[in-house]
């Protein structure tokens, strides 16, 4: 147990007002974890959090769900960890009893309690780990030698690996995504991981578009100045790509996707719009007469989270280039301002350290 008292913390009180605070260390009880954090990515979803608020959210309460640590205390009644061990999570926890969760599909739990809005998250020196995530599988074991800052990365990259998979996506495949963030990159990457022959990456932002070609994607694309539908009838023989995920927050491209696949392709719908701005205009014509596909792609399972790490384990997964910057706990504010100006891939926080690295 550790003999420290108090830490450092990331806490969200309202839209606008998130504050570094001194709070005590956890609690450990037997059922639990305790994990030392000593990396935690800064999610879109924090920063839409900051900006606008979230109905989820049990203020006042530590933010951040894409982080890793090395297990501190193991409580009496958990088996099979040790210390030093380091873990990351599929932090969206299920309840392990629901419909969908008796289905397999614990990511669409209808109960889910994520770390960072109903459990203190892992913007903090540490977390601790509930026994309800202990007991549905949602606490994942990282081999040593993987990087702190790339094991932060699990928990996006397997929602990736949720998109590709939904899709189908395989050998030989050509994939468009669609949105140059760094959802739209981790997107490409998995795709990619997993077979796809050919990626092309649409994206407005011209910044994050130079980031990307640090990536290996076979095509970058500004259909500010391309026409992206010439683009990929030109690469796929007037067929159209095998699957478009849609990995920007916008309602056009999600629209124009259906116009971008070929007959019996599949649209992901990776990232979610807005509540009250949510509504689609869809030609359903070559829906019907192309039997396309149109799926979602939401959080992610153990499952996935696990297939993450191996992908981050590999000499061909390029996880570490994604990171553009990191900051002490404090510099929560310096990479909110970063991300609204589209200048980070993403921002990893270190809360033993408060230096800054570009």
């Amino acid at each position: 147990m550790t003999a420290q008292a108090t830490m450092q913390a990331v806490v969200f009180h309202a839209p606008g007002d998130v504050r570094i605070e001194t709070l005590p260390v956890p609690a450990c009880s037997d059922d639990e974890l305790r994990v030392r954090v000593d990396a935690c990515a800064v999610c879109g979803t924090d920063l839409k959090s900051f900006l606008n608020g979230n109905p989820r959210i049990k203020a006042p309460l530590t933010m951040g769900h894409e982080f890793t640590g090395l297990v501190e205390t193991v409580g009496a009644a958990v088996p099979g960890f040790r210390l030093g061990e380091r873990v990351v999570m599929a932090t969206s926890i299920s309840c392990g009893e629901c419909y969908c969760c008796r289905r397999g599909w614990p990511n669409l739990c209808i109960n889910l309690a994520p770390m960072g809005f109903g459990y203190a998250g892992g913007m903090a020196e540490y977390v601790t780990i509930p026994a309800r995530a202990l007991g549905n599988g949602h606490v994942v074991k990282v081999p040593a030698g993987i990087p702190a800052i790339c094991a932060a990365l699990a928990e996006p990259t397997s929602c990736a690996v949720n998109a590709v998979e939904n899709c189908g996506i395989g050998p030989g495949d050509v994939v468009v995504v669609i949105g140059g963030g760094p959802l739209g990159i981790l997107n490409a990457c998995v795709a990619k991981q997993y077979g796809a022959a050919k990626v092309i990456l649409s994206g407005r932002n011209t910044t994050r578009l130079k980031q990307a070609e640090a990536f290996g994607i076979d095509a970058l694309v500004n259909p500010q100045l391309a026409d992206l539908r010439g683009v990929v009838r030109a690469e796929t023989g007037d067929i159209g790509a095998d699957a478009v995920i849609v990995a920007a927050p916008s309602a056009e491209p999600q629209e124009q996707a259906i116009g971008l696949v070929r007959k019996r392709g599949v649209v992901c719908l990776f990232a979610s719009l807005p509540a009250g701005k949510s509504m689609l205009a869809l030609d359903s014509r070559p829906i019907h007469y192309g039997e396309l596909k149109i799926v979602g792609a939401s959080d992610s399972s153990p499952r996935q989270v696990a297939a993450a790490v191996a992908l981050i384990g590999s000499d061909r997964f390029p996880a570490e280039k994604l990171v553009t910057h990191q900051f002490g706990l404090s510099g929560i504010h310096a990479a909110f301002d970063l991300m609204q100006r589209g200048e980070a891939l993403r921002v990893v926080l270190r809360p033993a350290e408060e230096g800054v690295s570009t």
